[in-house]
């Protein structure tokens, strides 16, 4: 009786895609991007001295920063969309970033005969409700996502979805941003991306149940 209701439960199945769940995650979030970047050139643009910037350490540092915690998110998401999944390296490179960063910025204000512009800037409000708009749309899109997906920690995998959308709206801001201090971006886009992951956190909590 067990056998045959298992043969006809597995009768129905069809197999999955290789990376299934990769194109799913991925794909969400590449579609919700574009509309992040078109959101982020309606009501920003680009910055005007863009190539001028783009031969500087702070643009590249904006750039690859947010970039690495983007992909660090979403390797971590990837991961906790599974049934009992756990991965530990991407937090702490996540972690070893920052700390990088940090000391990056700790050299550059030893440098600088001025430090509280470089690390207050001009635009913290901006910084801290831009990037987090630019993000929604991306976290709106991973939380989808892992909807068709099965984690079992679904606080945590809403956090790690919010880490990568904050991260890829840091990303998509930095492009506007004007800013060059370092500490600025440690500190402020840092509490940015932080505080998306507690609302995908929060979301996670609610929407990711099963």
């Amino acid at each position: 009786m067990t056998d045959d209701l298992i043969a006809r439960l597995a009768a129905d199945l069809k197999p999955v895609r290789p990376m299934a769940m990769h194109r799913l995650l991925i794909g969400a979030l590449l579609a919700s991007g574009v509309v992040a970047v078109l959101a982020m050139l309606m009501l920003l643009g680009m910055r005007p001295d863009m190539d001028a910037a783009r031969v500087t350490m702070i643009y590249w540092t904006k750039f690859s920063y947010t970039l690495a915690l983007a992909l660090l998110g979403l390797a971590a998401t990837t991961v906790l969309a599974r049934p009992g999944g756990r991965s530990r390296w991407p937090w702490l490179t996540g972690i070893a970033l920052l700390a990088l960063l940090l000391v990056l910025a700790i050299i550059q204000l030893a440098r600088s005969d001025d430090m509280m512009p470089m690390i207050m800037g001009s635009s913290i409000i901006r910084s801290l409700t831009y990037i987090p708009i630019f993000s929604l749309p991306v976290l709106l899109a991973a939380m989808l996502a892992l909807r068709r997906m099965a984690p079992t920690r679904p606080a945590l995998a809403g956090f790690a979805a919010g880490i990568t959308a904050g991260s890829t709206g840091a990303w998509i801001y930095a492009f506007a941003c004007t800013e060059t201090g370092m500490m600025f971006v440690a500190l402020w886009y840092t509490l940015a991306i932080v505080v998306v992951g507690a609302i995908g956190a929060v979301l996670g909590r609610f929407l990711l149940r099963w």
